[in-house]
């Protein structure tokens, strides 16, 4: 491919992302937040606001064809909005790190009963217990994309059992990874179960009423995926009973609305989809872009590419 003629021409969704990138040599760098109108029909990359619902590309109907490039890593329900002729591409790189960080907070916080000694220390109890722990657990990660190994990554130094399991078992240089149709033989001897996967038509819906029933007693599932891979209902129900504790950081729906029966459950632990989203998060978009800028002004593919584009 030849390489780019001219400026490349960029929108991005915030002015902290446009200083950035405004220095780069050959780019014109515009704040649009794909509401309203595009600044200008020339653009050659549009950055989608963070966590911003598919929708919003419908802004980009009528435009040449440009690269897409969001700031988060799933993409469900983009295809269904993409204009044609537009490249999309997804944010991996960015989160695995901070989303497994929470995904072993979660863990330990829930392990440790953390919740139940703050409430303590609030009302000046000393409120000293046996707690579940981390070590010696057996830990099944559910997806081995780039935040499932992250997860098993940050799990090694705490003398768990770690069990791998992806969509098609396999044998890797770490060992080997089950397939996920051998969940129901290994659930019941699992302490914690961890959900890294993509929501898609195989995963949404995974977690229902046999999965959880199949679950160890007293088991911890945490999920760090999207919150429509559990029936949600089917969960809450598990937890009233007692038969599973949980640590979400993502819910279907979302947000989770006021009166919703999780918030208020024993044995929950909710974070309001924040796993991505630490101080990590914006060099690492940045150094995103400044490789797309340099991938399409030398003429190269787009890093990243999850949606080509469609004639």
């Amino acid at each position: 491919m030849s390489g780019h003629h001219g400026p490349l021409v960029v929108t991005v969704p915030t002015e902290e992302l446009r200083a950035a990138l405004a220095p780069i040599a050959g780019t014109e760098v515009t704040v649009w937040d794909l509401s309203g109108p595009p600044p200008r029909a020339d653009l050659d990359l549009v950055v989608v606001p963070y966590m911003a619902a598919p929708t919003v590309l419908t802004a980009l109907r009528g435009l040449r064809p440009l690269v897409v490039q969001s700031q988060s890593i799933g993409y469900e329900g983009v295809s269904t909005v993409l204009p044609d002729g537009h490249v999309f591409c997804n944010a991996a790189g960015v989160h695995e790190a901070s989303t497994a960080e929470l995904a072993v907070g979660l863990m330990i916080a829930s392990q440790r009963r953390l919740p139940t000694l703050l409430r303590a220390q609030a009302e000046h109890r000393w409120a000293h217990a046996e707690s579940p722990a981390l070590a010696d657990s057996k830990v099944i990660v559910v997806g081995q994309g780039g935040v499932g190994r992250a997860v098993v990554g940050r799990l090694k130094p705490f003398e768990v059992d770690v069990l791998r399991v992806a969509t098609h078992g396999r044998v890797d240089a770490d060992g080997v990874v089950r397939a996920v149709g051998e969940l129901p033989a290994l659930l019941p001897d699992a302490d914690i179960v961890v959900l890294a996967v993509p929501l898609n038509p195989s995963t949404a819906a995974l977690v229902d009423r046999e999965f959880l029933a199949a679950m160890k007693p007293a088991a911890l599932l945490v999920n760090v995926a999207r919150g429509g891979v559990v029936v949600t209902a089917d969960l809450v129900d598990a937890v009233r009973a007692g038969r599973v504790r949980a640590a979400l950081d993502v819910v279907d729906p979302e947000p989770l609305p006021p009166e919703h029966a999780l918030w208020g459950l024993e044995g929950v632990i909710l974070t309001p989809h924040v796993g991505g989203h630490s101080a990590a998060m914006h060099p690492r978009v940045v150094a995103l872009l400044r490789r797309q800028l340099d991938a399409l002004a030398g003429g190269a593919p787009p890093h990243n590419i999850v949606i080509p584009a469609r004639p």
